[in-house]
């Protein structure tokens, strides 16, 4: 108690001196400066409660995760984001093309290259067929080939979009691309977008979580769920499936529980002070992350502990307790979910498969890849349905691009192993649960799976319908930065109705 008392004198001592008339001065002077540039600087009007798309933010006083009801009465309450990071060959899961398989090691044709741009392929590549057998499942006949003999059992309760496209053909700027509507850096995340908009139900818990698995972070880093303009209260929080899930959960020595909460809220009188004084939201941010983080302490162990589940979910994904795994985030994500957290970002790296070794091989690196995934990622939708959370939990699956028909041969040189080019004219990504139509598939692409030729989607469109089921008029959901509306979709994106139940 000592110690909490020294710093509340400290703080009195230090609001003393700035009553001076020097300080006083200095004071006004800051203010008036403040007061003019927040809203440039922050997006936020001082002088009213921020309304967009028909959000009445003045409900959340101090707390800016405090829950808001959609505007337009969404059918998902919450999503989970399973991101490929390296773009899996939709040619070898989703996409069968016989006839790419009957021009197999043959050159490609000049159509296909002419004013073309690729990441590596140089001069005239051969033609790859597929690398791996198809087969049509389900009362839907959904084509999809024996690298995911697992999800094949469950492809009635999704929507397959065949042929989405997106203009980035590298790593970085396509993730972006995919995760914040813009290849460039500073523009707020989706789940940032969501949590914004929505807050979340469950105030001990981030209402946007983050959780990785392929031993590396994707190459575009934690820009990917961060919050861009928005405050940074709505950015990622990223968690660990191995060891502890936060950094510092446990209290130092010395240090109580209650010693703690008196700390917290000595720190946060000054900030909701500094707040009624210059309207900063990055105030309000400080203040729920201090008042988050103690509130945490209680809620994360036991949200995130997977060893008490029962033998037979452990057996449905495949986990392993004590790993880090893309199993073990599938099984997290559903407890997340269940416990009132808005969004979850799952991120596995190690899909970019060139062909330039044996783990990146479109044959087998990408066969191993999809063992990794395929039984967990199915057993998550099996488990939400099964607890009757799926039909208000949205999950999307996807890249930020695909993957060529061609052989690459980087340099002109053909490569050791099979592989193919990065490619962003078709891939496919799908959607379940949370509003959309179970068995649907939508897009269509040419004989070699290369362009669109049919009901093509673009990432602000795969954006527009996100926030649709979420309850957004896309159009309408905007935030002020730097004098002028901004919002996720830019100023494109049309719904894509026909996966829409």
């Amino acid at each position: 108690m000592k110690q909490v008392e020294k710093l509340l004198n400290e703080l009195t001592q230090q609001k003393l001196e700035r009553q001076t008339r020097r300080h006083f001065l200095m004071d006004c002077v800051s203010k008036m400066g403040g007061l003019a540039l927040a809203p440039l600087m922050f997006g936020c009007d001082t002088g009213t409660a921020k309304k967009s798309g028909g959000l009445d933010l003045s409900q959340r006083d101090l707390n800016p995760l405090a829950p808001l009801p959609p505007p337009y009465g969404g059918k998902a309450k919450s999503i989970i984001y399973l991101h490929m990071a390296g773009a899996p060959s939709q040619l070898e899961l989703f996409d069968y093309k016989p006839e790419l398989a009957k021009y197999h090691n043959q050159p490609c044709p000049e159509s296909l290259l002419e004013g073309r741009k690729f990441a590596f392929i140089r001069g005239v590549p051969n033609l790859l067929g597929p690398q791996a057998n198809f087969a049509q499942h389900g009362e839907s006949g959904a084509w999809v080939s024996d690298f995911l003999p697992h999800f094949s059992k469950v492809v009635d309760e999704v929507a397959f979009l065949k042929a989405v496209h997106t203009d980035q053909f590298n790593h970085g700027p396509a993730q972006l691309f995919m995760q914040t509507g813009s290849p460039r850096l500073g523009r707020p995340s989706l789940g940032s977008w969501v949590t914004y908009g929505l807050g979340t139900e469950n105030q001990n818990l981030p209402g946007f979580v983050v959780l990785t698995s392929g031993g590396k972070t994707p190459d575009a880093g934690k820009s990917v769920w961060g919050s861009g303009f928005l405050p940074s209260v709505y950015q990622g929080v990223q968690c660990r499936s191995k060891g502890d899930p936060v950094l510092y959960l446990q209290d130092p020595d010395g240090m109580s529980r209650d010693m703690k909460k008196n700390l917290i809220s000595a720190i946060n009188t000054v900030n909701k002070e500094e707040f009624n004084n210059y309207g900063d939201p990055e105030i309000l941010a400080r203040i729920n992350q201090y008042e988050m983080a103690y509130r945490m302490q209680i809620e994360v162990p036991e949200v995130m502990n997977i060893n008490d589940e029962p033998e037979y979910i452990h057996d449905l994904y495949g986990t392993k307790p004590g790993t880090e795994s893309f199993a073990n985030n599938c099984l997290l994500a559903r407890k997340l979910v269940e416990k009132g957290v808005r969004f979850v970002q799952l991120y596995d790296w190690g899909w970019d498969t060139h062909g330039t070794d044996h783990d990146g091989s479109i044959d087998m690196g990408l066969r191993n890849k999809c063992r990794e995934i395929d039984r967990p990622m199915s057993a998550l939708l099996l488990d939400l349905k099964q607890r009757g959370l799926l039909e208000d939990t949205l999950v999307v699956w996807g890249g930020e691009f695909g993957r060529t028909p061609m052989q690459e041969n980087r340099e002109g040189k053909t490569q050791s192993f099979l592989g193919r080019d990065h490619h962003g004219d078709a891939f496919t990504m799908w959607m379940a649960g949370g509003g959309i139509k179970k068995g649907a598939s939508y897009g269509l692409t040419d004989d070699f799976g290369f362009s669109g030729i049919g009901e093509q989607v673009s990432v602000h469109d795969i954006h527009a319908t996100i926030l649709h089921l979420m309850g957004f008029d896309h159009e309408q959901f905007t935030y002020e930065f730097q004098g002028r509306p901004f919002r996720l979709t830019d100023v494109e994106g049309e719904l894509i109705r026909k996966i829409l139940a």
